[in-house]
């Protein structure tokens, strides 16, 4: 039991699955280990393992079905969302020396004119910013970023994400568009972010939009080096960080004052909005001054020729599309099936613009220049929208619960801004849903789910088909039954004594279909055979079980050792009929003796 503990304890401060190796092994071990105990105990000292039917071949299907009886109870168990304590993961406290004012974006990825600077602040338009593509960093974590930049990623684990809902790990906004790229025009507008000496806790500043949120915990364990920029899911308020001071930047990204390396670990809680969709198509065109003034800037000379295309697309829809986010939804989903992703698009002159050249010469661009597109578009027609970069939710290893991030995942997409409920992502990128993971899936049966999706997989479509209607059925009734339980006390009345009956009803059926297996392999025995086993049947819930060493004769006298009451003599005829057809192939008085028997189990029966 203290090994057991243990390895439950390795299992939630693992980050890999490597602890399902120790524990197959201590299964290995502890199974023949709790059998010759549990022999000793009882007295039947044996160090043979084949006297005790635990040969190694017997062994092992008995592993076998322990570790799939546990596999199943693992993803079927529900992860139920919420943690009972506020203290969260962090790594142990990092002292910065220096000043930190929070401006400095440090990406080791980053270089100008070959010479690694580490620096976001590079320069600005026209003032020598001139990075170079590293394979082993996303471009798109700096203060300013130059979306002409060409290359591939070498895939790299970056993240370990262990968090209440799927999401995207958002880490930059930015508000200018360039050209040929973003940056982050008011810097000075970071805010410092100090803690008490005595906590890991920031408590950041709450926003101003009243969309329906859900509470979600994210702790991020960084596994190769990053920027000081902290992935987090929307609308952080809480942090849980080991230096004394971060910063907020002025489209809500957190900034530490180190580069992240390998080995740190954080903490997030956000309040999630969720995506009230009815609410956003309402929400009309109420801009605040300051949202206007900062996210609808496109270069002058383009702005007629992109809201005309941007028209042109909405069009096309069955219907007149009014609200922003209607025409938000359109032209995502318009431009992933009018434009096509093309990574061998040739790098921009100076003087071209990367919006008009991915809408009119190329027909599409790399993956990020389609959110550059969108963002644009949407600007030219009123809406406020930014670009924002950060992470995919990653690769969800169901054993350890973690999301396995890579540098591979990073991409950016468009924020757009609705009066009253705040930012919403759109993801125009072909190949990635339209609309990002969000807080209204629910992650209850994560596991269970991504166990069917591997299974349907490999079933064909009609079979897929049918039993997910069967699901769906299921589904939809435990979500009524669920129902009553949040309707106060009588809610919860009728819902326990609609529990209480169908369990009670499932229990009937149970039985019905236990004892009509019964009777159909009586059936199919022969008369004697059928006859002495409902007799060891009767005898067996009366608490004397036959026990597979013992003879028929031997059974038969245990009972008339252990019966207080007349009838034994009936029990003994059956054994010794049963032997003589058994093994001397004489003929039994079946008759006779199957009316004794009745008659023995109605006279028990009006004793009780």
């Amino acid at each position: 039991m203290i090994g057991l503990i243990l390895l439950g304890v390795a299992a939630t401060l693992s980050q890999t699955s490597v602890f399902g190796l120790f524990l197959l092994l201590f299964l290995a071990i502890a199974l023949p280990i709790l059998i010759l105990d549990y022999r000793s105990r009882l007295g039947l000292v044996s160090l043979n393992l084949k006297g005790v039917a635990l040969a190694p071949k017997r062994l092992g299907l008995f592993l076998l079905a322990v570790v799939g009886l546990g596999l199943i109870i693992f993803a079927a168990m529900p992860r139920l969302p919420g943690y009972q304590l506020r203290t969260f993961p962090v790594s142990a406290q990092v002292d910065v020396e220096g000043k930190f004012d929070g401006r400095q974006v440090i990406n080791p990825g980053y270089v100008s004119g070959g010479v690694k600077t580490g620096s976001g602040n590079i320069g600005g338009e026209g003032q020598g910013f001139q990075p170079k593509f590293d394979p082993n960093y996303y471009y798109g974590f700096n203060s300013q970023i130059d979306q002409n930049l060409r290359g591939q990623l070498i895939p790299k684990i970056v993240l370990r994400v262990r968090s209440q809902a799927e999401g995207f790990w958002r880490v930059l906004a930015f508000d200018r568009y360039t050209g040929q790229g973003w940056k982050i025009s008011r810097d000075e507008q970071v805010e410092q972010l100090n803690r008490s000496s005595w906590s890991y806790q920031f408590r950041l500043p709450s926003s101003s939009a009243i969309a329906r949120s859900k509470e979600i915990v994210q702790t991020y364990t960084v596994v190769s080096d990053l920027p000081n920029l902290l992935p987090a899911l929307t609308q952080p308020k809480e942090l849980y960080f080991p230096t004394r001071q971060v910063a907020l930047g002025p489209e809500g990204d957190l900034r530490s004052p180190i580069g992240l390396p390998e080995g740190l670990t954080y903490t997030v809680v956000s309040d999630v909005p969720y995506r009230q969709q009815d609410l956003l198509g309402r929400s009309g065109r109420d801009y605040p001054a300051a949202i206007r003034h900062a996210y609808l800037q496109v270069p002058p000379e383009l702005v007629t020729k992109i809201r005309q295309q941007a028209q042109a697309l909405l069009a096309n829809a069955p219907r007149d599309l009014t609200s922003p986010y209607e025409q938000s939804l359109y032209l995502a989903q318009a431009l992933k099936q009018k434009y096509t992703v093309q990574p061998n698009v040739p790098p921009l002159n100076k003087s071209e613009d990367l919006v008009e050249a991915f809408l009119f010469r190329f027909q599409g661009g790399y993956p990020d220049h389609f959110s550059t597109a969108l963002t644009i578009m949407l600007r030219s027609l009123g809406i406020p929208a930014r670009l924002v970069t950060g992470f995919g939710s990653g690769n969800f290893n169901p054993l350890t619960g973690l999301y396995i991030v890579r540098n591979t995942d990073a991409y950016a997409m468009t924020e757009v801004y609705f009066p009253k409920y705040g930012w919403f992502t759109f993801d125009p990128i072909p190949g990635h849903e339209l609309i990002p993971p969000s807080v209204e899936v629910d992650q209850t049966f994560g596991v269970m789910r991504q166990f069917w999706q591997w299974i349907a997989g490999w079933l064909p479509s009609p079979v897929t088909g049918l039993l997910v209607s069967i699901f769906t059925t299921l589904a939809t009734w435990l979500a009524r039954l669920l129902h009553f339980f949040s309707q106060g006390w009588s809610g919860l009345f009728v819902g326990l004594l609609i529990v209480i009956s169908l369990s009670f009803l499932g229990w009937l059926a149970w039985g019905q279909w236990q004892a009509w297996r019964y009777r159909r392999w009586l059936s199919r025995l022969p008369a004697m055979e059928s006859l002495y086993q409902q007799m060891l049947n009767w005898v067996a819930q009366r608490g004397i079980r036959k026990r597979s060493a013992q003879t028929p004769l031997e059974h038969a006298a245990q009972v008339r050792q252990t019966q207080r009451a007349n009838g034994e003599q009936v029990i003994e005829d059956i054994a010794q009929a049963y032997t003589s057809w058994r093994y001397g192939g004489h003929n039994p008085n079946l008759n006779q003796l199957r009316k004794q028997f009745l008659n023995l189990k109605a006279s028990r029966t009006k004793k009780r």
